[in-house]
């Protein structure tokens, strides 16, 4: 199956986006741009083949190839993506959640961050969509698209 990810311009707070594909429009959120700097940065605009994987920490998740000089970024649940060299919150080091929404929502720090919402069930509307087969992810910015 052919999806999709359209990112929107990378803030501190992450880099949000729109993942679409047959029957599917979720909201997405990465780690900012900071020059694909592993668990720094999200990963470069591009083509991935993505397939399923038993993560140990997060369970049945997406695995993407050809991420390399970079490895295991995956498509799980979480919330924040933010730069926490500028004290925003992040559960990711460079992987991909999905979420049913975008809000302002509180972090640990107790100071409201944007964050996709209802990520558990955004993943499991993924793997409801794709019913698990692999994946050709598309991952371009919004201005990229723009100028197409």
């Amino acid at each position: 199956m052919k999806l999709t990810l359209t990112r929107e311009p990378s803030t501190d707070e992450g880099t949000f986006g729109v993942l679409v594909g047959p029957g599917l429009r979720l909201r997405t959120v990465e780690l900012p741009w900071r020059s694909n700097e592993a668990q720094h940065s999200c990963i470069p605009t591009g083509i991935y083949e993505a397939e399923v994987f038993q993560s140990p920490t997060k369970g049945r998740v997406y695995l993407l190839k050809g991420t390399a000089p970079r490895s295991m970024i995956e498509i799980h649940s979480a919330n924040f993506a933010g730069d926490v060299t500028k004290d925003w919150q992040s559960q990711l080091l460079g992987c991909i959640a999905p979420g049913l929404g975008v809000g302002r929502i509180p972090n640990e720090h107790g100071r409201l961050q944007m964050a996709v919402l209802n990520s558990r069930s955004a993943l499991a509307r993924l793997f409801e969509v794709t019913h698990g087969a692999p994946i050709t992810l598309t991952i371009v910015d919004a201005v990229d698209e723009a100028e197409s």
